[in-house]
């Protein structure tokens, strides 16, 4: 039994590992488009929809953060369930912090991010319709950040319109 759950288990957390670079490597693409990144693409039924992401570059990060810290908290409680399965409980959290912040660190932020810079042109196109349906499908949670987020940024004096030189 125990061999399931523990099979189950690393399944999940691969599968959430990939939605997080899947999140780290889109944003890190989306955000860093050069000028003129739409040059020969308007034809592309898919650029549409990256435009209309960029339109609003303040929600649009929010969908993307949302998306990703609820996947990296879920790899690290999944990570510590695992753990406890085998090691005391406060060696399991121990551990299990250590070692999804490793995993989560490398394969769903450093090494997808570094993917996203260098091929951000045709990763945008790529994952402009899937961040798009995310989007909506998190639409009440992405409303609620994206309203709480720019009224904590006008509380401290922050520029609301912060991410608009990197979509423009």
């Amino acid at each position: 039994m125990v061999s399931l759950v523990v099979s189950v288990g690393v399944v999940a957390i691969v599968a959430l590992l990939a939605l997080s670079a899947f999140f780290s490597s889109s944003e890190t693409a989306i955000f860093t488009l050069p000028e003129g990144w739409g040059d020969g693409t308007e034809s592309d039924p898919r650029y549409e929809v990256l435009h209309e992401l960029r339109s609003d570059p303040h929600r649009l990060l929010v969908t993307i953060l949302v998306g990703n810290n609820v996947v990296n908290v879920a790899i690290a409680s999944t990570t510590t369930a695992l753990l406890i399965e085998f090691l005391p409980t406060g060696s399991a959290v121990s551990v299990a912090t250590v070692l999804a912040s490793f995993v989560v660190l490398v394969f769903g932020e450093i090494v997808p991010k570094s993917y996203g810079l260098s091929h951000a042109r045709g990763w945008s196109l790529a994952v402009a319709r899937p961040i798009s349906i995310l989007e909506r499908a998190m639409y009440p949670l992405v409303v609620v950040f994206d309203f709480i987020t720019r009224r904590l940024n006008a509380l401290i004096g922050g520029d609301p319109d912060i991410e608009d030189p990197y979509t423009e």
